[in-house]
């Protein structure tokens, strides 16, 4: 509009063939500008440009279920990171055995290493010299520990003969046990454990707990559950009904009454000296190794019992310890470096104990190897003895959370969206969709169950925390090349304002004609800005703070690089408009008075003719100038502030 009322005094320009015509000319003017003004490829671009990203993730095995996930990602300075399986590899395997050898001695425990570390039933037990134990289910606490970890189990191993591999069905801790049951071997065969490997992989991958589930007929089962953290079956067995228990050390450790030695088979009272070794040796294998750790117990209930209860958790008798060995992912340090230097904190969250959480996080990098933990990390139940008060301030610097019950994700994510914080929580498990849902960005594992996908706005198809990061370098980019091609379509777009405008505040004929005007909308800006969307990240993406979520797309800052680079697109538009009439060898070489008052040229009163106004080549020139003018502005626009070169 402001254009056509400034062109008023031109619209009884002889050219136009009257007043009517020339306010016509000028409103067909006025609408290419307005065209040409107001990016409307804008919404189609930036659609791609997400649509594109999802599409790089998924090769970066991030699959995105929601479009604007993809930018939220970009804004990230938390996340709320797993342990198992997503920090470490997931792959489980016992690595110790910790029992009582008799409550007699002055050192009471003994230890033994386990050989093998894949889901193949192949490896040896060996005692602490490192000779290896021929008969491993001879010993009595052994044998009981057999006994447990294959009936007081709900997953299972198979061999795929196709792809020639060991799979797991069910939960990686479990499945650990079931293969230690396996290397323990059956009692009663001199010719045990080698006279398994007649067998076919097939036969072989669960022999002995398949053996041990025959013995025993399963009659109830206690599940697992956050509160108890542990799991009993009630089976029986010969005419004998028993409780056989697992579940985390320090829980089994409270319900014990009594222990089984290994030497004699005999059972004993669970003494203070026995419990503080045991307590001892847990804090061991949780620093020192970073072992996950579980305890078995056992106990007789009078025969034809048909039920089972917490109650009946209670005057158990300890059998073992065992330590299970999950090594990290090598990339994850790195990939918490780079978090680091991206100004995102990362938020270890797993229901492991304190020691074997805070162990892998120094050797991961969360952690620096001599670092002071105290108010950074918590376990579940330290937390929830603070005041609201110290909650909130341990919330702004924790870094660790262990022995985590499902709560807990759902109130971490909500007190650090109070904080301002945006936040990316994993999780995997039915308990753990409240948190996925709540947070900005929910990450389901590949491997979890369908209720956290569902509720989740991206998947992790590997399961790797290093993802995660890929994912959010990608986000960052994709908000760049976001403002790459708005930048360029708003400064290019000015620049064709300020060629108009400049034209009617100059008193010269128009540069450009409608048809010109919306041409150079339609091929120069559209094609070019949607180039831009396929731009690769910048080098130093991951070395900037995160911006924040109600940040402008466009500031002030560069609102005035718009306002710059779109005067000078206008100015040397304009400029090789007036180059031909003044300076043009075949040109008519006018007087810059005669350009500006071309609206008073009266045919046969002037040296030139008139018609010169009419002719299409400076118009011409004009165009080409403003469409190199804007493929150069194109390459300018390939970084906010990186070099061309």
């Amino acid at each position: 509009m402001l254009v056509w009322v400034v062109n008023i005094g031109h619209f009884h320009d002889p050219a136009h063939g009257g007043i009517l015509r020339g306010a016509i000319h000028y409103f067909k003017i006025a609408v290419a500008l307005a065209v040409a003004a107001i990016p409307e490829g804008l919404p189609a671009v930036v659609t791609t440009c997400l649509a594109l990203g999802t599409k790089k993730m998924a090769k970066l095995n991030a699959i995105v279920r929601s479009l604007p996930s993809v930018e939220t990602l970009g804004c990230t300075t938390v996340v709320c990171s797993d342990k198992t399986g997503t920090l470490t590899t997931n792959m489980m395997s016992v690595s110790k055995i910790c029992v009582v050898q008799s409550g007699d001695l002055i050192r009471p425990l003994v230890n033994f290493n386990v050989t093998g570390t894949t889901y193949a039933p192949e490896g040896v037990i060996m005692d602490e010299s490192m000779n290896q134990i021929d008969y491993p289910a001879h010993l009595h606490c052994l044998l009981h520990l057999a006994m447990c970890s294959s009936i007081c189990n709900e997953s299972s191993v198979q061999y795929n003969v196709e792809k020639a591999i060991y799979e797991k069905i069910g939960e990686s801790t479990e499945v650990a046990i079931r293969v230690l049951a396996e290397k323990i071997g059956l009692p009663g065969f001199d010719s045990m454990p080698s006279s398994l490997t007649m067998l076919s992989r097939s036969e072989r991958v669960s022999y002995c707990n398949h053996y041990w589930e025959q013995q025993f007929k399963k009659i109830a089962t206690l599940e697992f559950s956050h509160e108890r953290k542990m799991m009993s079956v009630l089976c029986v067995c010969n005419q004998q009904t028993l409780v056989f228990c697992k579940g985390a050390p320090e829980a089994i450790f409270q319900r014990c009454s009594s222990v089984l030695q290994n030497d004699d088979g005999k059972i004993v009272p669970f003494s203070t000296k026995i419990r503080a070794e045991l307590e001892d040796q847990l804090c061991s294998y949780g620093q020192n190794e970073t072992l996950r750790c579980l305890a078995m117990a056992f106990k007789s209930v009078p025969l034809g019992q048909q039920t089972l209860s917490a109650e009946d958790e209670h005057q158990l008798t300890f059998v073992a310890m065992v330590g299970m060995l999950d090594p990290p992912r090598q990339e994850v340090r790195s990939a918490i470096a780079k978090c680091r230097s991206a100004g995102i904190r990362v938020i270890v969250v797993t229901g492991d104990s304190k020691a074997t959480s805070e162990s892998l996080c120094r050797r991961i990098g969360v952690f620096d190897a001599f670092d002071d933990l105290s108010g950074r990390s918590y376990t579940g139940a330290e937390f929830d003895d603070l005041s609201p008060i110290q909650q909130a301030l341990a919330i702004q610097k924790v870094s660790l959370f262990s022995r985590v019950e499902p709560s807990h994700k759902t109130m971490l994510v909500d007190s650090l969206r109070r904080q301002n914080e945006v936040v990316a929580m994993t999780g995997d498990g039915v308990n753990d969709a409240p948190a996925l849902k709540r947070a900005d960005i929910g990450i389901a594992m590949g491997s979890g169950t369908a209720v956290a996908k569902g509720a989740s706005d991206m998947v992790l198809a590997d399961d790797n925390f290093a993802t995660i990061v890929a994912a959010v370098a990608e986000g960052r980019a994709i908000y760049n090349n976001t403002k790459q091609f708005i930048r360029y379509m708003v400064s290019s777009n000015i620049g064709e304002v300020v060629c108009i405008f400049m034209a009617a505040a100059l008193g010269i004929p128009d540069t450009l004609i409608p048809v010109q005007l919306l041409w150079v909308n339609l091929v120069t800006d559209g094609l070019p800005a949607t180039a831009l969307g396929f731009n690769q990240q910048d080098q130093n993406v991951m070395l900037v703070k995160p911006r924040k979520m109600d940040e402008a797309i466009v500031n002030g800052w560069l609102f005035f690089r718009y306002i710059v680079i779109g005067a000078y697109v206008g100015l040397v538009t304009v400029s090789g408009f007036i180059w031909w009439f003044l300076f043009y060898e075949s040109g008519p070489k006018l007087k810059w008075n005669e350009l500006t008052t071309f609206d008073n040229c009266v045919e046969g009163n002037m040296p030139y003719s008139c018609n010169i106004f009419q002719d299409r080549h400076p118009s011409t020139i004009s165009m080409s100038v403003l469409v190199v003018v804007e493929m150069f502005n194109a390459l300018n626009n390939l970084s906010e502030n990186q070099s061309l070169l």
